[in-house]
């Protein structure tokens, strides 16, 4: 058996939206992880249906300490791979040393760090609107349609929310700008991968640079790499095969090389 894979998924996600990535990497003889967030376990449909009791209430040191103890109950470190809010998860788990590689995808930036692009501006503000209060942030299809799948087809969008699709807690996306979204980008760290889409309206692609160059220990290896023509919905949209492959490699050739690891940055458009 290879190493564990743990998958932490984002915002208005559920582990459902691993199930490629989980089909391929256990193919490979990987041990694969991809559980929910408390209150988001079961089917999208549901959940979307009947709000989970208590969902506006999540917060962000609740999700991370699900896939803290999740990490640390593993035998072996586990290799970490999340998107979104999932990818700040593991910049936490990875500066705590629970990790033996991370892929942050699309992560939501740590230390408050921001872009000043409309469309993360905009969904943002959207979210964390303090008038608000706890209510839950429902998802419908032509938020999805704007935010996650904007490089795709109305009927792509349509399949891609009824499967995935959840509604979410403005509080969580409050919290990765507090403290408990901080990481110490000065500490020596294993491996990373940071992946873009460059048509991400969420996260855009130059916030996914910032972030990777933001870690300042030079024995450190922070790898970039950005995907043209795809979106917020990097793992699940069309053409998510490159992605996949492009982590397979990557993993790959980490786990073949010797333990210290070897400074670098590569950035691709």
């Amino acid at each position: 058996m290879k190493s564990t894979i743990i998958f932490i998924h984002g915002m208005f996600q559920n582990a459902k939206s691993w199930d490629q990535w989980v089909a391929h990497f256990s193919a490979k003889g990987y041990n694969c992880i991809a559980e929910s967030w408390p209150l988001h376990e079961g089917e999208p449909a549901d959940l979307r249906a009947n709000v989970p009791a208590g969902l506006g209430e999540l917060r962000l040191a609740t999700v991370i300490d699900k896939y803290r103890q999740l990490a640390a109950a593993q035998t072996e470190k586990p290799i970490l791979i999340g998107h979104s809010v999932g990818g700040l998860i593991v910049q936490v788990l990875v500066n705590e040393g629970l990790a033996k590689l991370g892929v942050p995808i699309s992560s939501v930036a740590p230390n408050a760090m921001i872009a000043f692009d409309w469309g993360f501006v905009k969904n943002s503000a959207l979210i964390t609107n303090p008038f608000k209060g706890d209510d839950p942030f429902i998802m419908d299809v032509e938020s999805f349609q704007a935010s996650f799948t904007n490089t795709m087809t109305p009927d792509q969008t349509q399949e891609a929310w009824e499967r995935t699709a959840t509604n979410d807690s403005r509080n969580v996306l409050r919290d990765c700008l507090g403290e408990d979204g901080k990481v110490d980008v000065d500490l020596p760290h294993v491996p990373m991968l940071f992946i873009a889409g460059e048509e991400d309206r969420i996260i855009p692609y130059e916030l996914n640079e910032k972030n990777a160059k933001a870690y300042n220990d030079e024995l450190s290896s922070t790898t970039t790499r950005t995907f043209g023509g795809k979106g917020h919905f990097i793992c699940g949209q069309p053409g998510y095969e490159e992605v996949i492959s492009v982590v397979d490699e990557w993993i790959q050739q980490k786990e073949e090389a010797p333990a210290q690891p070897v400074a670098s940055a590569a950035i691709s458009h």
